[in-house]
């Protein structure tokens, strides 16, 4: 079991997910039968995270009235709430008893990673910051043309695929990032991430093959219900 704190954040709108967030908020939003942030409760728990602070603000009330203190699921559950929105990064300057490193995670993914690798693997680079990425591939469906100075085909790609690696939400901070906040600051991850390179501090990158969906948009929540109902398994562990 691991002592460090994961701070799990909660507190989006989730507007692009509307009409079914204007009645729950994002992480309430069930995959299958079972509510999305209650999936990642279960898996921290699981892989030995049991200190789990949640950042709220839009419909908080539900976020809390649904989990409670946590015991359902033996874990220790506290909450902080914005009274403003801070962005990703800004809520964590109002979480408290962050000692060392803590695992920071979006609500609002679904993911059969394993935490306790991540955080073992931040903890041997001694960084600052590190970042769970993964590739993603996107098809373009047009050719794309390359044009010289004097009008003249350079290139022409039919349908060229980009490959990129892409933040899955999941990152692991050492307590003194948090210095690199401003009180009452709205600032996104990416932004402090930045920060603190600029900074000279060591931000690494964790690269996964693992399942992921950011479950930003309604057709990333109908794929979501698709994978989960077929690999339930691989998701709530036992």
């Amino acid at each position: 079991m691991f002592k460090a704190q994961v701070v799990v954040l909660a507190g989006g709108q989730g507007s692009r997910l509307r009409p079914y967030t204007t009645i729950l908020p994002k992480p309430l939003l069930p995959v299958g039968e079972i509510p999305i942030l209650e999936i990642l409760v279960r898996q921290l728990k699981y892989y030995g995270f049991k200190n789990i602070l949640i950042s709220t603000g839009y419909l908080a009330e539900l976020i809390e009235a649904y989990f409670g203190d946590g015991r359902r699921w033996g874990v220790c559950i506290r909450y902080v709430r914005e009274s403003k929105p801070l962005g990703t990064a800004g809520a964590l300057k109002l979480a408290q008893h962050t000692e060392d490193d803590f695992l920071v995670l979006n609500g609002d993914i679904l993911t059969d990673m394993d935490f306790a690798r991540l955080y073992k693997w931040h903890k041997q680079q001694k960084a600052t910051a590190s970042i769970s990425i993964k590739e993603r591939k996107i098809q373009n469906d047009f050719g794309v043309i390359e044009v010289g100075d004097h009008h003249e085909l350079l290139a022409y790609h039919e349908k060229p695929q980009q490959v990129s690696f892409v933040s899955m939400g999941i990152n692991v901070l050492n307590v003194k990032a948090k210095s690199f906040i401003k009180k009452g600051e709205c600032i996104g991850i990416p932004d402090l991430m930045l920060r603190m390179k600029s900074s000279s501090q060591k931000v690494c990158c964790y690269q996964v093959k693992d399942q992921w969906l950011d479950l930003g948009r309604s057709e990333d929540l109908e794929r979501a219900q698709e994978i989960f109902g077929q690999h339930k398994s691989k998701f709530i562990m036992t």
